[in-house]
């Protein structure tokens, strides 16, 4: 067998170009063969395709990479949870743009590692300008934000509790009930003190409860407040806490995975209005931005406050390489390779602008309402309350949460729509995030008649199989 070609170089793109076609060809296939948002007959039955697929994964001769793309992209398209479908929607499982996930087959074909210069000379000056730029749509009164590319809310929410640490020791941290787990998750790996959690009755943090927490809890303190929480996509009262943390000399992060991207929306940045004054927020754009994950964003108000995640390797960062003027890297994560994530994030940002962005956001957010008004109308569902953000939580009226999880169940086991599940006021609920700016009205009634039509089969004791 000839030996491979690569993806790089002058002779990559003539390459790529029909194993591309492949590429493409199998995901069209595969979605069709689909039939819906997600492969029906449940875990065995996909866990049993896949290993039809891919039996032997190692062959003593390769099938060649033309056979290989085929099968292997075509049975994991048809086994695959498809954000793009208007009825996959439990998540905050964003589905990506086209031209971003074009962009990261660019990265991947480059393939800089953002840990040296020498290795992403470019990159690493288009991840400075990008991650520049988001930082001043977060700090923009600030003269020197700075922000990191992480794997996502969960690594810049870790980042933040270290960060806090290296500023002030063991804090103690303040967590409302409506936090992400991250949180509670980053204090045990970091060796902090477990979480104080203060109670979030109607979704959102109780500032009466943080007050007293603040006065009779000894500090120092980091406050985590929340910008869309993964339940409700409900948002804290930023600067009612930030005012909090002001007057007991407490830090703030504000956890932003999910509202963040409201800053480029004229009409809906004054919900997360206050963010601003966090010592940290966390961003995540492969949720409300429509990337390919991974996109996470840990922004901070002044570039020196991540001066403690310098780290020293001599192969990567000698000091007179530095002091020659090559950029040091290391100090932009705790990963050592890393992938150019900031392309798709640039090229996503450029292409779009801010009134592109806008309009996506605007969107989507009136396709949440739109859900919310055919609840709202419909004498057999509840709503929970109107969406914050995208996020409609509904449940069939009357029904016991059994039959609320049972519905959810047999929706994902058939294939016909992927929701998720939320606990709130002492019940289940089905929860749609709403995320895909091509679902229709016609689109979000069909999903309803589904709900309906099933929550009266498992009612009357006969689910479909």
């Amino acid at each position: 067998m000839p030996t491979p070609p690569l993806a790089g170089g002058t002779t990559g793109p003539a390459a790529l170009r029909p194993l591309l076609d492949t590429v493409l060809t199998a995901l069209h296939d595969g979605a069709q063969q689909r039939h819906g948002p997600l492969p029906a007959g449940g875990p065995q039955t996909v866990t049993d395709h896949i290993h039809q697929a891919t039996h032997p994964l190692i062959p003593d001769h390769g099938t060649g990479p033309h056979h290989a793309l085929r099968t292997l992209i075509t049975a994991l398209t048809q086994g695959a949870a498809d954000p793009a479908h208007p009825h996959c929607t439990a998540h905050l499982h964003t589905p990506p743009l086209a031209l971003a996930a074009a962009a990261d087959l660019a990265a991947s074909a480059l393939n800089p590692s953002m840990d040296s210069w020498d290795q992403a000379p470019a990159a690493s000056t288009l991840e400075t300008d990008t991650t520049t730029a988001l930082a001043a749509e977060i700090y923009p009164h600030q003269p020197h934000p700075d922000a990191l590319i992480t794997t996502g809310g969960t690594e810049a929410n870790q980042l933040a509790l270290l960060l806090a640490r290296e500023r002030h020791g063991p804090v103690q941290t303040l967590t409302g009930a409506n936090a992400h787990h991250s949180i509670t998750r980053a204090a045990w790996l970091l060796g902090l003190p477990e979480p104080h959690t203060i109670p979030a009755p109607t979704g959102v943090m109780d500032l009466t409860a943080l007050e007293e927490a603040l006065t009779h809890h000894p500090g120092p303190h980091l406050v985590t407040a929340t910008a869309g929480t993964t339940d409700t996509g409900q948002i804290d009262p930023l600067d009612d806490i930030a005012d909090l943390c002001t007057t007991h000399g407490a830090e703030l992060h504000i956890d932003a995975a999910y509202g963040g991207p409201l800053l480029f929306s004229p009409t809906h940045r004054t919900k997360i209005h206050g963010l601003d004054r966090a010592h940290s927020v966390t961003l995540d754009l492969h949720k409300l931005g429509w990337q390919p994950a991974s996109a996470g964003i840990l922004a901070v108000p002044d570039h020196h406050h991540l001066h403690p995640l310098h780290h020293h390797a001599p192969y990567l960062n000698a000091h007179d390489d530095t002091q020659a003027g090559l950029p040091d890297l290391l100090g932009r994560s705790l990963r050592t390779t890393r992938r150019p994530d900031a392309l798709k994030i640039a090229v996503t940002l450029q292409a779009l602008g801010r009134t592109g962005l806008a309009d996506l956001i605007d969107h989507t957010i009136n396709t949440a309402h739109q859900l919310a008004d055919l609840i709202t109308h419909n004498p057999t569902l509840d709503l929970y309350q109107p969406p914050t953000i995208t996020t409609v939580l509904f449940r069939p009226t009357n029904a016991t949460d059994h039959t609320v999880a049972t519905v959810r169940r047999t929706l994902l086991t058939t294939g016909q729509a992927v929701l998720g599940r939320a606990h709130a006021d002492n019940r289940l609920w089905l929860k749609a995030t709403l995320l895909n700016p091509h679902t229709t009205r016609h689109d979000l009634q069909t999903l309803l008649d589904l709900i309906t039509h099933l929550t009266h089969t498992v009612q009357k004791g006969n689910p479909p199989r």
